[in-house]
């Protein structure tokens, strides 16, 4: 330890000692530049005075000249040490050093006058100014030389740096746009630079902010981008609606710019509105949908001091559940899994986010009936969020078994056990594959919601002892419903919720072409008209908080997701979004639609209606009526169906559950 201590002390001396020495050798230098230009200052005044001609100087001056010059260099070399004109780094030069030279070389002007005067001879008036001057200057130059070299360079350099900039267009002249104009003017580290900013304010419109232009609405985007060659554009408009923004990102893209963005919303103050805070336009900037906004105290309210447990947790939107369950104080979260990478994944972000948070991670399947009547029968959860199943639409229908198996069957098992162990609320996620079904996924989502449609009514009618053992085809599994418990203990509310598709969800459209752009394509788009809705992860996992506080026992609850989007139309906005052009350099490949997929999905079926809640963006489905028990019934065949693995009458069997389902290949 000792001799590593050395030798870092050793190092540092030998970098102070060069140090020192660079600074010494240039403090000679300096001195010795100094007593040329003290003695030869006044020799210049002197042959200045006599118009140039040596041979016309008198003898008595330049004799006086030549006794006194030695004297003075010495004074001079003292009063420039005491003035720290030695000392200075002159390549930060400033007017404190201007102001030193000044000052020293004034009063060694009043020294050279009365000394030479007194010691040795009176010398010309013009010997004493034209002297001082001389020495003023030549000191001046000398110290300030290096300075303006670099200046200069660094102004070449700043007009290198111009020229390599990259040219920004900035859209939207308020305050936002105001800092980001600023902070581009002023950042080192960003290498753009704004040429023109557009706004909607006609008011705006031929004047300058910072001396860049504002040229015009978003009318004069595409004009004024092949006017000054813009290679970025920076949306700053902060305050723009979602459908604003969605119209002015749509020009914005036939450009080939990249597009920025500034997220921050309208609080400023708070927001960091800087150049480095711009962020790529993601997707969900084009779906033009304002963000569904929830009611936070309603779910704290709902939600804390209770138990409440995830049923496919680790993936997209359980674990963004689960993210947003955390926040709000539960007594217990459960998170129930049957991968164990991504309930591993959830469980390190939620205690690294949440330390305080009672958490506990289990592993296991819906589809084992001892399991999950085992994790409710210890955790006794008050609220459960179904998000478990199988959503993938072609593998499902290359194995209709397992299909029905984990959605269907495994729903089913789940609310049973919720129900035994009087869990008070069930929540299911559905999707809008379950409206008319075309595949066996959107039909076993469907039965799903039929599942709990029918827990809800067999628990309002007293008649529990109706519902399915959730025994079925499984061997050493014999956990029945108690006949004997009075079936007022019975209280669990059972809900769906039913919505599009999901922004980033595990496998969804999004990654997928994001990963074909990134490999140079070409884009697989299954249909040139195929449309579907869209949401973000965030906003389903809110939804589902949301509908939990409203349920009242049987609704579905469906989401207001505005207008559907073209998948093409996404695929090539993605496209331009990542600089790249259509069809030009990526190319759009149409591969046909996929077995039981549909050019276009339903939120609700014809015979459905629309009910409204608190929140404007959510609905509620009236249930359509159907036969329960002749439900159930068929629902036991299909059951034991799935478990034998007869494949080749399961879509009989679920056509038989669900009239609705048209299998896509009698539509073909």
């Amino acid at each position: 330890m000792k001799k590593n201590t050395f030798s870092t002390s050793k190092t540092a001396l030998k970098k102070t000692a060069k140090i020192f020495g660079n600074w010494h050798i240039v403090a000679v230098l300096l001195m010795l530049y100094d007593l040329a230009v003290f003695v030869g200052a006044y020799f210049l005044a002197l042959w200045l005075r006599f118009d140039c001609h040596f041979s016309e100087i008198p003898n008595d001056y330049l004799a006086a000249w030549l006794k006194f010059s030695p004297i003075y260099a010495i004074i001079s070399l003292f009063v420039f040490w005491k003035a720290r004109l030695y000392q200075s780094i002159w390549r930060f030069a400033s007017f404190i050093e201007l102001e030193r030279v000044a000052i020293s070389t004034a009063i060694l002007g009043l020294i050279h006058s009365v000394g030479i005067t007194l010691l040795f001879k009176r010398m010309p008036i013009t010997y004493y100014i034209i002297g001082i001057a001389i020495q003023f200057l030549l000191i001046i130059i000398i110290r300030f030389a290096y300075r303006f070299v670099l200046l200069e360079r660094a102004k070449r350099g700043r007009a290198l740096q111009k020229a390599m900039a990259s040219r920004v267009m900035l859209i939207g002249a308020g305050v936002a746009g105001q800092m980001i104009l600023r902070d581009l003017h002023g950042a080192k580290e960003v290498n753009d630079r704004v040429y023109c900013i557009i706004d909607d304010d006609s008011n705006k419109w031929g004047r300058f902010i910072d001396g860049v232009p504002v040229v015009g609405g978003r009318d004069d985007i595409l004009l004024n981008v092949e006017k000054y060659r813009i290679e970025k554009i920076f949306l700053t408009i902060p305050s723009a609606t979602a459908e604003q923004r969605r119209d002015i990102l749509d020009i914005c893209k036939e450009t080939n710019c990249e597009l920025k963005t500034t997220h921050c919303a309208y609080a400023l103050a708070s927001c960091d509105v800087t150049a480095k805070s711009m962020k790529d336009v993601a997707v969900e900037d084009l779906l033009g949908r304002d963000p569904i906004e929830v009611n936070m105290d309603e779910i704290y309210k709902f939600i804390a001091g209770k138990v409440i447990m995830v049923t496919g947790g680790g993936g997209s939107i359980g674990s963004e559940l689960c993210r947003q369950i955390a926040k709000r104080n539960p007594k217990q979260l459960i998170v129930f899994d049957i991968y164990e990478n991504n309930a591993h994944a959830i469980a390190l972000e939620l205690k690294d986010e949440f330390p305080e948070l009672n958490l506990a991670v289990l592993i296991g399947s819906v589809r084992d009936s001892k399991r999950i009547n085992q994790v409710f029968a210890k955790f006794k959860p008050d609220i459960v969020y179904h998000a478990a199943a199988h959503k993938h639409v072609p593998l499902m229908e290359d194995s209709p078994c397992e299909s029905i198996k984990n959605n269907a069957i495994g729903t089913y098992k789940t609310a049973y056990a919720a129900m035994v162990n009087k869990c008070s609320r069930f929540v299911l996620i559905s999707t809008d594959k379950a409206v008319n079904p075309t595949n066996i996924m959107g039909a076993s989502k469907r039965i799903c919601e039929m599942i709990i449609q029918s827990f809800d009514r067999k628990i309002r009618d007293g008649s529990t002892n109706d519902l399915l053992p959730i025994s079925l085809h499984e061997e050493n599994d014999n956990v029945y419903l108690d006949t004997q418990l009075p079936f007022a203990e019975f209280k669990t509310e059972f809900v769906a919720v039913r919505f599009g598709n999901v922004l980033g969800s595990n496998g969804s459209v999004v990654p997928r072409f994001k990963d074909q752009i990134a490999k140079g394509g070409p884009v697989t788009v299954t249909h040139p008209d195929i449309i579907r809705y869209f949401m973000t992860i965030p906003e389903a996992a809110s939804l589902v908080l949301q509908a939990g506080t409203y349920a009242d026992g049987g609704e579905i609850f469906v989401l207001d997701m505005g207008d559907p989007v073209h998948i093409d139309a996404l695929a090539r906005n993605l496209i331009r979004l990542s600089g790249l052009q259509p069809d030009v350099d990526i190319k759009i490949s149409y591969t046909g639609l996929r077995a039981g997929e549909k050019l276009y999905e339903e939120k609700l079926m014809s015979e459905e209606g629309l009910k409204t809640t608190p929140n404007r963006l959510i609905h509620i489905g009236s249930p359509i009526p159907f036969d329960t028990d002749k439900f159930l019934n068929a629902l036991k065949k299909l059951m034991a169906a799935a478990y034998e693995g007869e494949e080749e009458v399961i879509r009989s069997l679920v056509a038989e559950v669900v009239p609705t389902y048209r299998p896509y290949y009698e539509e073909n």
